[in-house]
């Protein structure tokens, strides 16, 4: 994402193999990672009552749709396929983790990658507020596979 210019340039290379569905097992799904080095010295979860609900607006350009939480100073901003103002953000902040609105995912920009916000201790509550902003109720219980019985 750090990339600038036109076509595949304007997406970091994993990026861009990412939106296409490339060299993940051709299925176009994308494993997220459950480990982030930078979470630590990213996250802030001190104060949750200030995420804003999931349809506020980009605080740059006012686009409805499209937007992401920076997770460390929960500015709203749009996306790279918008007007780039969260990939901007991180550029002029080094704030590097944000979840979308879209679908509650979370992207850390230094890892180039998704996290799982599920797995993912630090980033479970900001997960559960946004969940419950979105669709008014708590996010369903994750459970492990039980191996099956012979």
């Amino acid at each position: 994402m750090a990339n600038e210019g036109s076509s595949s340039a304007a997406l970091g290379e994993r990026e861009y193999e990412l939106v296409l569905g490339l060299n993940e097992s051709d299925s176009g799904w994308v494993e997220a990672r459950t480990h982030c080095d930078h979470l630590l010295s990213a996250l802030s979860v001190s104060d949750l009552s200030h995420i804003p609900p999931p349809y506020y607006p980009c605080t740059r350009c006012e686009h409805p749709t499209e937007n992401w939480l920076c997770l460390s100073c929960k500015d709203v901003l749009c996306g790279r396929f918008i007007n780039r103002h969260m990939l901007e953000h991180f550029q002029k902040t080094d704030h590097c983790l944000a979840l979308s609105f879209s679908d509650l995912s979370v992207w850390c920009f230094k890892c180039d990658a998704y996290l799982d916000a599920q797995a993912i201790l630090p980033l479970q509550p900001v997960y559960e507020i946004a969940h419950l902003l979105k669709f008014g109720e708590s996010p369903p219980v994750r459970t492990l596979e039980e191996p099956p019985t012979a």
